[in-house]
């Protein structure tokens, strides 16, 4: 199989892939991953002589692509989709491939602590940091976590495997790694200090004072579209290459990451392939999570709502693109802390990326997880205008959108699947109460997602409120035109 791939109709690696070290283990080998980080150190190998190389690690589920990956030689296909061509890569970056429950947890640590191991990365979505998205914080009772206090030696959760690794490393006299969180939260380094020190806390003081003084976990803000792969994607690829590959994955052209210039241990120099590494990630992540992430987010709520399956056919409904474009511009932009960047430009950007006919985001895939999501690409906002007494009516109608969402009903009384580690609280607010306001008064009340004080706020329970009404007398597709008309 490697010969096949390396014979593809795509750009492949000219490089000697046995100088590539495994200097980086990367947890969450997912299509993002393999789009993104693993493309700017593919282009570094290719074309800057970098021996950086990843040992791609899976801990729970995802056996089949480590499986397929090991098949190829840890190689694979990423293709661009643009509205009039695709392009092909392969990836040769891959020095090694592990499942923590086909290979063993102890091949995976032992992994991670050969020496010249110098950053430990992430892309395990935000349910995977066992965190209260309301508040940043562990949460210690965790099932996950929970397990792994008792038997931290044996840990399940990425969080448990990271300190004993690094417990190991300390045991060994070896100098500690970087942790470098590649998912779409705010201060996502910070969040991982938090949650990693927690742990390690609980787990052994002097372990926890040891990660404190040694080990640096830089924020970073990735960006880049990358549907979930189907059987479709997969035949498009072998069509271009003329190769199967059942890794494969493919993506939007663009692509950016910012990175905080903060490691202990050395880094590859990603500026070469077009990050950007700076001191302060945290105004870009926001201005990313707010303007792009909080809008993708509105329209998945009330896009599947109104029956259109992916972003691109929101984009072809004008009141849906008005409304996403207001809400990036006129109740996220004023939010935002970031310098120097045309905001106006971006968000026209970010409009003709979901208008891509190529891409095919799914509604429900974006719909996915959005307990963890919504602090950061609504409710956060919503505080701003709170407190500087301004009105924010498409945020609440987003808002409202993903409650109307996890009702688990549709318009046309079709049963939604809804994804969200957090189900079982919702599903109890939605069976504990009628339909309409006590709805919306009961999935307030879950203080993981809305905190203490939005639910107590009157303007902020007013405004979904009235949102959430509107979308139950007249659909999705009407309160959004009578939103954008409103603009």
């Amino acid at each position: 199989m490697e010969n096949r791939l390396l014979t593809a109709n795509a750009n492949s690696p000219q490089y000697d892939r046995d100088n590539l070290k495994s200097r980086i283990v990367h947890l969450g080998f997912g299509a993002f991953h393999r789009a993104h980080q693993a493309v700017y150190t593919d282009m570094l190998a290719a074309e800057h002589d970098s021996d950086w190389g990843y040992c791609e690690v899976n801990l729970i589920g995802g056996e089949q692509q480590i499986a397929d990956l090991k098949a190829q030689d840890n190689l694979y296909t990423v293709a661009e989709m643009s509205a009039d061509a695709w392009t092909a890569r392969v990836v040769g970056v891959v020095k090694k491939a592990l499942h923590a429950q086909v290979d063993g947890l102890e091949a995976v640590l032992a992994a991670m602590c050969e020496p010249q191991v110098a950053i430990v990365s992430l892309t395990i979505t935000e349910k995977g940091y066992c965190h209260s998205p309301a508040t940043g914080e562990l949460m210690l009772d965790h099932p996950l976590i929970a397990a792994d206090l008792q038997q931290p030696h044996t840990p399940v959760s990425a969080v448990g495997v990271i300190v004993e690794a690094l417990a190991r490393r300390k045991a060994a006299g070896l100098p500690a790694f970087t942790v470098m969180s590649c998912d779409n939260m705010p201060e996502n380094g910070h969040v991982m200090r938090n949650v990693t020190c927690a742990y390690a806390r609980a787990v052994d003081s002097e372990l926890a004072d040891w990660i404190d003084a040694n080990v640096t976990f830089p924020s970073t803000m990735v960006d880049r579209i990358v549907p979930a792969v189907t059987a479709d994607t997969l035949t498009k690829i072998e069509q271009i290459t003329g190769v199967r590959d059942p890794a494969g994955v493919a993506c939007e052209p663009f692509r950016q990451w910012v990175i905080e210039d903060n490691f202990v241990a050395g880094r590859p120099q990603w500026e070469k392939a077009g990050a950007e590494l700076v001191a302060d990630v945290v105004p870009f992540e926001e201005m990313k999570l707010r303007m792009l992430n909080g809008s993708h987010s509105f329209l998945a709520y009330l896009g599947y709502l109104a029956g259109y399956q992916h972003i691109n056919d929101c984009m072809e409904d004008s009141h849906y693109r008005a409304a996403a474009h207001a809400l990036m511009l006129n109740e996220q932009a004023p939010t935002l802390k970031v310098k120097g960047v045309d905001l106006a430009r971006y968000a026209d950007l970010l409009i003709a990326r979901y208008s891509n006919p190529a891409l095919r985001h799914r509604t429900w895939q974006i719909a996915m997880d959005g307990s963890q999501k919504l602090p950061q690409r609504m409710l956060d906002s919503v505080r701003w205008h709170r407190a500087h007494q301004r009105s924010f009516p498409l945020l609440a109608l987003g808002i409202a959108g993903w409650m109307r969402y996890v009702g688990g009903v549709d318009e046309q009384g079709t049963a939604i699947d809804v994804c969200d580690p957090l189900l079982s609280a919702i599903q109890e607010a939605v069976k504990s109460s009628a339909e309409g306001e006590s709805r919306v008064n009961a999935l307030l009340g879950i203080e993981a997602i809305f905190g203490n004080e939005l639910p107590l706020d009157g303007v902020f329970i007013d405004a979904v409120m009235s949102a959430y009404l509107t979308l139950l007398e007249k659909g999705a597709k009407a309160t959004v035109a009578q939103y954008a008309a409103a603009i």
